[in-house]
């Protein structure tokens, strides 16, 4: 398997499950946090094409409440990517990086690739 790459938030708990699952496996995962580390303008183009907005954008997050219904409609009119990296705390989390493949959300189909 490839060098896992976790994209998250150090206070996340779903993120921190996911971390402490992955190095019970044995699969240690190296965690950044989307907030202050990540280049989005760089990733979330790449995520988005393998995942779509509808996986990628959490709407049942704090920040999408928070929104207008502009720019909710945003989300839906293809401009994701702009919404995303502006605010980070939108994406799902965690974003797993397994070479190639993107993993979005700590799901039974995530655990089975994975672990």
């Amino acid at each position: 398997m490839s060098d896992l790459v976790l994209y998250g938030l150090k206070t996340c708990d779903t993120c921190k499950k996911a971390m402490k699952a992955l190095e019970a496996a044995g699969t240690p995962a190296r965690l950044v946090d989307i907030r202050a580390e990540a280049d989005l303008a760089a990733k979330v183009p790449q995520w988005l094409a393998a995942a779509g907005a509808k996986t990628l954008v959490n709407t049942r997050s704090t920040t999408w409440r928070s929104l207008s219904e502009a720019e909710r409609a945003k989300a839906d009119a293809g401009e994701a990517e702009t919404l995303l990296i502006a605010n980070p705390t939108l994406i799902k989390r965690p974003v797993i990086e397994s070479g190639t493949d993107v993993f979005v959300g700590w799901t039974t189909e995530t655990q089975s690739a994975l672990l």
